[in-house]
């Protein structure tokens, strides 16, 4: 089975933190560079009317096929943690296995991004987490994105943490003028040794350069 030069992993601190956002413009900026990029993601759910899917979002960014993104058979139209809406809607169960064996690539790509759902211990399947997921699709670099504002630093630590083990990159999102903002990157670089971005430029050159 064919894996991208770079597999990247991205999950957030929380549920609607960004990480859809900060996975297309990734995409979209590596694409700029020339880079071969695809995009994937395992499982969604979300509300009954929704329009857009995420899967949608990121396909538009990486020119692909909405069900190559994520497969009509892992969306789930319930926003609820995936296996409780598949449960809720009388949908067959899954496990983190069966999520990561159902990943495939285009025979060539040099950036792979998968995006998790909610934060790190998020239920993501029967079985598992986000971090069960990335310990078996063990990616060369997983993104952690958060807030930018109050309760960044201890959304931040805790979600590294359970990232033990794997090379990760902080993405503040909604980085702006705010004081606040400055504050939690100088902290978070400082004092914690953290790697932070706060613009999808940066986060492009992260994965086609990892420190």
């Amino acid at each position: 089975m064919s894996r991208p030069r770079a597999l990247v992993f991205v999950s957030g601190t929380a549920t609607d933190i960004g990480k859809t956002w900060w996975t297309a413009a990734a995409a979209r900026e590596l694409h700029a560079t020339g880079a071969t990029v695809a995009a994937r993601k395992p499982v969604q759910s979300g509300e009954p009317d929704a329009t857009t899917t995420d899967a949608d979002v990121l396909a538009a960014a990486t020119g692909e096929d909405p069900a190559s993104v994520c497969p009509a058979s892992r969306t789930y139209a319930l926003a609820w943690a995936p296996p409780m809406a598949a449960r809720e809607l009388g949908r067959p169960g899954f496990t983190t296995r069966d999520l990561a064996d159902a990943i495939t690539w285009p025979a060539t790509v040099d950036v792979g991004l998968v995006e998790g759902v909610g934060g790190p211990r998020s239920p993501l399947s029967d079985d598992g987490d986000n971090v069960a997921l990335a310990a078996l699709l063990a990616p060369d670099l997983v993104v952690v994105v958060a807030d930018a504002g109050l309760g960044a630093i201890n959304a931040v630590r805790l979600s590294v943490a359970a990232f033990a083990g794997f090379p990760v990159v902080v993405a503040l999102n909604r980085f702006g003028d705010d004081v606040l903002h400055q504050r939690n990157l100088e902290h978070l670089v400082e004092v914690c040794d953290l790697d932070v971005v706060t613009a999808p430029r940066e986060l492009a050159a992260r994965i086609c350069s990892p420190s």
